[in-house]
């Protein structure tokens, strides 16, 4: 089991920027990873992802405002610019083996607990 812990959650007003941080082992990182997020009653979308290469993906949606990162076994997403439709939880997941679908949620095998990022007008 892989253990992958979020944090830098919060709560912010339209066009402020949040920095998730998501820690994991260092095999968590073998294959792709990502953030995805979910809004209550909604699919849980993915937001970006980064390939082993360090090779960036992003939705379409957060291209041009969020950036993801990896630095010694900690994964980031730096967000800018945030709009009250960024609101919701945020997932980091790990384990993807096939970049084709790193922006799919069931590519991924194992996911942590989400932290909240609440975006205000």
């Amino acid at each position: 089991q892989v253990h992958l812990v979020e944090s830098g959650g919060g709560s912010v007003q339209s066009g402020g920027s949040l920095r998730l941080s998501c820690a994991a082992p260092e095999y968590a990182y073998r294959y792709c990873v990502a953030w995805f997020r979910q809004s209550p009653g909604k699919e849980r979308d993915g937001v970006a992802a980064i390939a082993t290469d360090g090779r960036p993906r992003y939705a379409d949606f957060v291209k041009g405002r969020f950036t993801i990162s990896l630095e010694a076994k900690t994964l980031y997403l730096q967000m800018l610019n945030l709009k009250p439709e960024d609101t919701a939880m945020y997932y980091c997941a790990a384990d993807c083996p096939n970049y084709q679908g790193a922006l799919l949620a069931q590519s991924y095998y194992y996911w942590g607990q989400g932290t909240q990022v609440t975006v205000s007008s």
